[in-house]
């Protein structure tokens, strides 16, 4: 099965979004509205009923959380080489850097089960609960807001909340009622082409040809170097094939829609 017919769904779903907000009339406030039901209920359940059904030990978990950190770390250093050898402007490269170590969480979970099932989806909801905290430090650390601001952001967000909870009741041997996993196993369907649609609603076509070169290093960083680290630490880390294939896949897939907000902040 080839890469594009995996991904022909996908792409359909962000085309549909982008048609309706600029073609069917469909308002931003709709799509804001929507994104943030999305983020704030649907998301936290699909992570959590996947990360909760997973089978988790302390010692996978640990190998999870420290890969992941070398990952984003590794894109960080990278991201930080464009300021002195492009001589870029400092609020440039600053705001360019998330686009190395973020990720869109949507585009993740919608290709986990394309590859790996539900399996492939359970092991990306371990990545994204692990990752979600750390590059959301690294991304605002330029911002002047103090650090009760930032603490306070990271704890409270719902993609982490979820996933802390589920890892700690996995650990713990929780069982989850059956009601209660059909729940959030519906809620859980419908974030991933909703999350899509939103995505596509917030395409702008014409943008992105400013800052050419700084552009480019961070598109090469991310397309080539990052997949080629992620490789590089499953290996040292043991992974299975289907864990390589999802940690290849995080590495490479867009930056989160998010970062566009931040650097509006910036």
């Amino acid at each position: 099965m080839s890469i594009l017919y995996i991904l022909l769904p996908d792409i359909i779903l962000v085309a549909l979004g982008w048609f309706m907000l600029n073609k069917m009339g469909f308002s931003r406030e709709f799509f804001a509205a929507t994104e943030k039901m999305v983020y704030f209920i649907m998301f936290p359940a699909l992570l959590f009923r996947s990360v909760l059904l997973s089978p988790l030990s302390l010692n996978t978990a640990g190998t999870s959380l420290l890969s992941c950190a070398l990952l984003a770390f590794a894109g960080l250093l990278i991201a930080s080489l464009a300021r002195p050898i492009l001589k870029a402007e400092q609020h440039s490269a600053n705001s360019s850097q998330q686009c190395v170590y973020r990720f869109s969480t949507y585009i993740a979970l919608s290709l986990a089960p394309s590859v790996g099932g539900a399996e492939g989806v359970a092991i990306m909801a371990v990545f994204i609960g692990f990752t979600v905290p750390l590059v959301n430090i690294l991304a605002v650390r330029a911002l002047a807001t103090g650090q009760g601001g930032m603490f306070k952001s990271i704890v409270t967000n719902p993609l982490v909340l979820a996933t802390a909870s589920a890892v700690s009741l996995n650990l713990l041997g929780f069982q989850l009622p059956e009601v209660l996993g059909n729940t959030l196993h519906k809620l859980g369907q419908g974030s991933i082409p909703l999350g899509l649609i939103c995505i596509g609603a917030a395409l702008k076509l014409r943008e992105g040809t400013a800052n050419a070169p700084l552009v480019a290093w961070m598109t090469i960083a991310r397309l080539v170097f990052m997949p080629i680290f992620a490789i590089v630490i499953a290996l040292l880390m043991g992974f299975s094939l289907l864990e390589t294939q999802m940690f290849a896949i995080f590495a490479a897939i867009p930056t989160a829609p998010a970062a566009y907000v931040l650097t509006v902040r910036m």
